[in-house]
């Protein structure tokens, strides 16, 4: 199912962003980003960001592109050890955008706003774990150039439950959808949940419960790794969700979540459940993937959803009901056609071999 590629190096790779399928970029540990301009036939180290003082000690959880030249990167850690660097020369070299000034932060997951033309890549958003019992998120109006925290949420719906944090495993519990972002939260004694975040116009934002628990594993090291989006038919069109227009539910839009527990990666309980009202109310998976998982995304191509972990991935084909297996690989995050994993493992898709596995091909 997964063709493996030489990526030329054995650092941890956690971030994986498909510009186009030919162009993508990938970060991991070790201050490592790599992009490849021709489909993955070959992977090229870029500069390490601040090689001459501390990059080379930096763990890049998440990256972003939206061409061959430019890209952001974010690095996760304890204080200032959250960065995020930005390049407009294809990675020869970096410029630093953003630092978390807070000594107790962590920041877990960066997203853009999905749009095209010259709109691409300028509304994106930074979310990190809980401080002082609060979100703290960050934005961008300015293609990632100069990044805000945002202090007028709403301080009571911004509030975490006890020991409730994001998991930074693979820069996707968080996606933006309709003018707003969707995030979901792991490690709380009780159920991982949804929250929504709007954006309006002036900028103004805030936070509000979408549907509260998601039928998932539970506990410090356990909940929602991962959240991604299906649109219905009538969603807003691409174009015209710069316009702020409020998120409301819609018939036909499909969220997917997927986790479990990460110290228990082949225990398959609670580790996958979906909505088909936005997010306002979980069910979960009928049979769900064969281990813990930390990403998934729609495939528009396949009509499938994919879903990845540190035992393997997994299809579905009914959103998110039903789950069958695809390999037994170790795998941290996703971009299709391009998955990443530990010791620099880097694999493309072979939609080929999906589609005679489908049961429409028998």
């Amino acid at each position: 199912m997964w063709q493996m590629q030489d990526s030329g190096t054995t650092a941890g790779l956690r971030g994986i962003d498909s510009v186009d399928g030919n162009v993508a970029w990938a970060s991991g540990t070790g201050g490592t980003v790599l992009r490849t301009v021709d489909g993955g036939q070959h992977w090229t180290r870029c500069a390490t960001p601040d090689a001459d003082k501390d990059g080379g000690t930096l763990d890049f959880r998440g990256v972003q592109a939206w061409a061959a030249q430019t890209a952001i990167v974010m690095a996760s850690g304890p204080g200032d050890k959250s960065r995020l660097y930005k390049t407009a020369d294809g990675c020869r070299t970096w410029k630093l955008v953003a630092k978390n000034e807070d000594k107790d932060g962590f920041w877990d997951c960066l997203q853009f706003l999905y749009a095209s033309g010259r709109d691409k890549g300028r509304i994106g958003h930074l979310i990190g774990d809980p401080v002082n019992n609060k979100f703290p998120e960050f934005w961008t109006y300015d293609y990632g150039k100069t990044w805000a925290e945002d202090s007028r949420s709403h301080p009571e719906a911004a509030s975490a439950k006890i020991g409730e944090s994001i998991f930074a495993a693979s820069n996707s519990a968080m996606v933006l959808i309709r003018g707003g972002t969707l995030f979901v939260t792991g490690g709380s004694t009780s159920r991982s949940r949804t929250l929504e975040l709007h954006v309006r116009h002036d900028p103004y934002v805030f936070f509000r419960f979408v549907g509260g628990d998601i039928p998932m594993k539970h506990g410090p090291s356990a909940g929602a790794f991962s959240v991604a989006a299906r649109l219905g038919p009538d969603s807003v069109a691409v174009e015209d969700r710069l316009n702020y227009i409020e998120r409301a539910t819609r018939a036909g839009d499909v969220l997917v979540a997927v986790g479990g527990d990460y110290s228990k990666p082949y225990d398959p309980s609670g580790t996958a459940a979906w909505s088909s009202d936005g997010g306002l109310h979980w069910t979960a998976s009928t049979t769900p993937p064969h281990g813990y998982r930390s990403a998934v995304q729609w495939s528009e191509s396949l009509k499938a959803w994919i879903t990845v972990g540190t035992n393997g991935s997994d299809i579905s084909r009914d959103d998110g009901r039903i789950w069958q297996p695809l390999d037994n690989g170790n795998w941290n995050a996703l971009s299709l056609p391009f998955v990443v994993g530990p010791q620099g493992r880097i694999a493309r898709l072979n939609p080929a071999a999906i589609l005679l596995s489908s049961p429409k091909a028998h």
